[in-house]
């Protein structure tokens, strides 16, 4: 059919063509213009003089698209007024696709077309037309452009190109309601007949949802779509060109139309009864069972709230939602007591929490269980009565064994055991009270008072008789009750200040009590004067009436230097019962003020300044305060250059010689362990800077040295001569020594460095005896080191300073 139909297409616009082609001969022939054979020269000029301009004759061309015939497809002719048809013309064209698509005869202008065209590709081609002299080839005519537009036939079929489509609408919607749009697109040209013009229909789901003919609007068919039936519907949407005529290509997609929820089912328990059972020792929030109402929507649709509905399942149990598995989780609100109902009736309902109002007409969206709960009985400790504890009184002076009250507690169990009382002794550590383990009576067992405690928070425990394990404890609060014991006390030790002028009548101070006692109804308390100051003529006492009295003066011209203080024995007495009373001292001391009043000095005591001082006032104070500082460290600075300027002049201190070797060395052979130079400079004690120190004092070794030259002058046979020259040394080394304790005695500017060692001891059975010199006699048997020759090669070298020389060595 659609060949047969094209053919015929081909062959109108053909003849379209044809007649086109007649109306531009017609044109060229109206449009060109000469004289006649006849005519003269001058004519001929004039005429041609008058001729304004030669032109092309054609209109615009068309070519049928998807030409099938074996010869080239004539197109049109192209024409200058300026052919007379002598043949010295030469037409060209040059453009899209000139030369290749289009040719054209140079002779006649007639254009043709190669090949098959399709408008869906290329809808007009732009060429350029040229007419020349054939001869010259020189141009007769400006260049001149024209358009060859390919004539549309319905060769293209509509197409649905945003598919697959996926739409959804809601269950339950009404009739008519708009799903979505689909949109076909066709190729053809829709300017031109009615190739482009398209029409939908549904071809398969028309009984469900309809198609807008010429929209592509999908809408729904009937209003009792159920989701919970059927979730989804598939439909083919057809679009037919040509308007839907016959002859019309069509073109088909598959639309998948979702059913979205909405909340039109209830939620429903599947049963109508459940059966739970629990320990009556349980816990408060312990689990009994979960149960679950189902809900045939989905989503947020599903989501529900579960709740008790009777009042006596209310009161023991609640119902709360576990949000993850939609379940009821029935726990326990209250302690259950089998004793008193073994089996409980729970009505659990169950409501969706988002209604939708539209959908209310389809009933009820709840529903009821009911849950049976059966209590299992367990061995349960004693009951105290009350359960949260007691409270008792107890006054302050109650004797010891007096009854502060009783405890009651009962096993809940049928058996009902026997129960015995005891007081934790780790709340009552003092034992002030006890506890008859039968009755449950608790007895005084110290002396109260309630100013050191007022209250006593213990812990009894109950326990069955027959089962140890079986213990309960409660809380015992014991209040004591007050009783007037303490007498009232003045608030502080008060003293008040008067001027020399006082006024008669004048208030000095306001005094205020104490008291550790708390009477039930309150404090009141009465002042006045002690006795023995009732008769004073100095001041009186003024009770205000609300625990305070105020004191003023009785006379005026008071007088500090003939007495400057006055002691007021004040009485203080409560209400009672029974009525305490104390006495209290108020100092008062006369000062001496200024014309308005403000103390200036009491006795010779001045009192303290005015708190706001002057600005100078605080820059002078801070100016003095750094003069003292600056003092301070000068003096600090003096002190410390005068001690290092006799440090540095006192060369003769020992103590800057002191070295210390812990190591005991290689022996006297072993030079490089330490520095010998220092071991031997030990001993180079200065020699005195002032003829007061005394004769000239010389090292230990140059004494040494000295004896032993003085011996090999005396021919070694003087031995009492060098025993007294050996005392005189020792006296003077005596005498260095004393001399040197004087100076450090007597130098006060450095800190005492008095230290004494003693060396006479070196330990039992030592083999060396002591090298100490300050014990030893003046005499030369005492003073005999030959024996440090014997101690071995370690000590030679101490032997050569200390034992006697070898007379056979020296004179060798």
């Amino acid at each position: 059919m659609a060949p047969c139909w094209r053919a015929r297409a081909w062959t109108v616009l053909a003849t379209l063509t044809l007649l086109s082609c007649c109306s531009f001969g017609w044109c060229d022939a109206s449009r060109t213009s000469g004289s006649a054979p006849g005519g003269s020269s001058q004519e001929q000029g004039l005429m041609s003089h008058e001729r304004v301009k030669r032109g092309w004759v054609w209109n615009q061309f068309f070519v049928v698209e998807e030409y099938t015939g074996t010869e080239p497809l004539y197109v049109g002719k192209i024409h200058t007024d300026s052919d007379e048809g002598e043949g010295n013309i030469k037409y060209t064209i040059s453009g899209e696709g000139a030369g290749s698509i289009f040719i054209i005869d140079e002779l006649t202008g007639d254009i043709h077309a190669t090949e098959r065209l399709d408008r869906e590709e290329k809808a007009f081609y732009t060429l350029r037309a040229q007419a020349r002299d054939r001869l010259s080839d020189k141009p007769l005519e400006p260049e001149s452009e024209f358009v060859i537009k390919v004539q549309d036939i319905n060769d293209s079929e509509p197409m649905f190109l945003e598919g697959p489509y996926i739409g959804s609408v809601a269950e339950l919607s009404p009739i008519g309601t708009s799903v979505m749009k689909v949109t076909a697109s066709d190729a053809d040209d829709p300017t031109y007949g009615s190739s482009a013009r398209v029409v939908y229909s549904v071809l398969d789901g028309e009984r469900f949802f309809t198609v807008e003919r010429h929209t592509g609007i999908i809408l729904t068919a009937v209003a009792d779509l159920d989701r919970e039936t059927q979730d989804r519907y598939e439909l083919v949407v057809k679009a037919t060109d040509m308007a839907g005529q016959m002859g019309g290509l069509s073109g088909s997609t598959t639309v998948t139309i979702v059913i979205t929820d909405v909340n039109d089912n209830p939620p429903r328990f599947p049963q109508k009864m459940y059966q739970f059972s629990v320990s009556e020792g349980a816990a408060v929030g312990t689990s009994v069972g979960r149960v679950i109402a189902t809900d045939a929507d989905m989503g947020e649709n599903t989501d529900m709230s579960y709740g008790i509905k009777d009042q006596d399942g209310g009161e023991l149990f609640k119902v709360t939602t576990d949000v993850e598995t939609q379940e009821a989780v029935i726990s326990i609100k209250k302690p259950l007591d089998v004793e008193s109902k073994k089996t409980h009736k729970v009505v659990v309902e169950a409501v969706n929490k988002h209604v939708d109002p539209r959908f209310v007409d389809l009933g009820s969206f709840r529903d009821q269980t009911i849950v049976l709960v059966s209590v299992t009985d367990i061995d349960e400790p004693p009951i105290f009565r009350p359960a949260e504890g007691a409270i008792m009184e107890v006054q302050e002076d109650a004797k010891l064994g007096a009854l502060v009250g009783v405890v009651t507690a009962k096993d809940p169990d049928v058996e009902n055991a026997p129960v015995r009382f005891s007081i934790d002794r780790s709340t009552d550590q003092e034992m002030m009270f006890h506890i008859d383990p039968v009755s449950g009576a608790i007895t005084l067992g110290k002396i109260l008072d309630r100013e050191t405690a007022g209250w006593h928070n213990i812990t009894v425990t109950a326990v069955e008789a027959d089962n140890q394990a079986m213990v309960s404890h409660s809380a015992v609060s014991i209040r004591i009750l007050d009783v007037n014991d303490n007498p009232p006390e003045l608030a502080t030790p008060y003293e008040a200040s008067i001027c020399e002028d006082a006024k008669p009548g004048q208030l000095i101070h306001t005094i205020s009590v104490v008291d550790r006692d708390e009477p039930q109804s309150g404090h009141r308390f009465y002042f006045t004067l002690a006795p023995e100051a009732s008769s004073n003529r100095h001041f009186t006492l003024w009770d205000v009436k609300d625990n305070t009295a105020g004191i003023r003066t009785q006379r005026s011209g008071f007088n500090r230097h003939e007495q400057n203080v006055y002691f007021l024995p004040i009485l203080v007495v409560d209400s009672g019962p029974p009525s305490l009373s104390s006495t209290g001292t108020l100092t008062i001391h006369v000062c001496g003020c200024d014309t308005e009043g403000a103390i200036q000095s009491c006795n010779a005591t001045a009192y303290v300044m005015s708190a706001a001082l002057s600005p100078g006032a605080l820059i002078a104070l801070l100016v003095c305060m750094l003069i003292l500082i600056v003092l301070v460290l000068l003096i600090l600075t003096l002190k410390r250059h005068r001690k290092g300027q006799r440090m540095a002049e006192d060369e003769e201190d020992m103590r800057d010689n002191v070295i210390k070797y812990n190591d005991e060395g290689g022996g006297e052979q072993d030079t490089q362990a330490y520095d010998m130079s220092a071991l031997r400079n030990l001993y180079d004690f200065p020699e005195a800077k002032s003829s007061e120190s005394g004769p000239d004092i010389r090292t230990l070794p140059q004494w040494v040295q000295a004896s032993r030259v003085g011996g090999a002058e005396g021919g070694g046979g003087g031995g009492a001569g060098g025993a007294a020259a050996a005392a005189a040394d020792f006296s003077l080394f005596k005498g260095y020594i004393r001399k040197k304790v004087e100076q450090a005695d007597a130098d006060l500017s450095v800190p005492p460095y008095d230290s004494f060692q003693t060396y006479a001891f070196e330990g039992t059975s030592s083999p060396a005896l002591s090298l100490s010199s300050i014990h030893t006699m003046s005499t030369t048997s005492e003073q005999d080191f030959s024996y440090l020759s014997d101690w071995g090669p370690r000590f030679r070298q101490l032997a050569g300073y200390y034992a006697p020389g070898n007379p056979e060595e020296e004179g060798s």
